[in-house]
């Protein structure tokens, strides 16, 4: 059964650090293998020069990681990023950005996605990443 935005947004209010849910990000849809967040735009996350931080990108991938893996495997259970690799492609100002998670390869102990974070007001790609998960439980 395909997890609903609604259960996704709970894994979001759920399991995660403080300052990761001050960013505001929110289920946009969900599907077997894949989530969608939003990260809207606020100044508090843009660096000098107005630009998004990529800080902030990356720790959106990393989250939409781990509900895409949840989505994956029927639920939440805990899990820990071992590798992510970003490449920022360009700068994002004064737009929401959707952040998809796609889980590549699951198995018994790791998983796998990519990442891709896109601009929505131009709909052009920002930055992409690649992730891999240890699945603890």
């Amino acid at each position: 059964m395909t997890m609903t935005t609604a259960e996704a947004d709970k894994i979001l209010a759920a399991c995660f650090a403080p300052w990761i849910l001050e960013l505001g990000l929110a289920a946009e849809a969900v599907g077997e293998d894949r989530a969608t967040l939003r990260l809207p735009w606020s100044d508090r996350l843009a660096r000098e020069g107005g630009g998004l931080s990529g800080q902030a990108l990356m720790a959106a991938a990393d989250t939409a990681t781990v509900v895409a893996v949840s989505a994956a495997r029927g639920g939440y259970g805990p899990m820990t990023t071992v590798q992510q690799s970003t490449s920022f492609q360009r700068a994002v100002t004064g737009s929401d950005v959707l952040i998809e998670a796609v889980v590549t390869k699951l198995g018994r102990r790791m998983a796998f996605a990519n990442v891709t974070m896109t601009e929505e007001r131009s709909g052009e790609v920002a930055a992409t990443a690649s992730t891999v998960y240890a699945l603890l439980g």
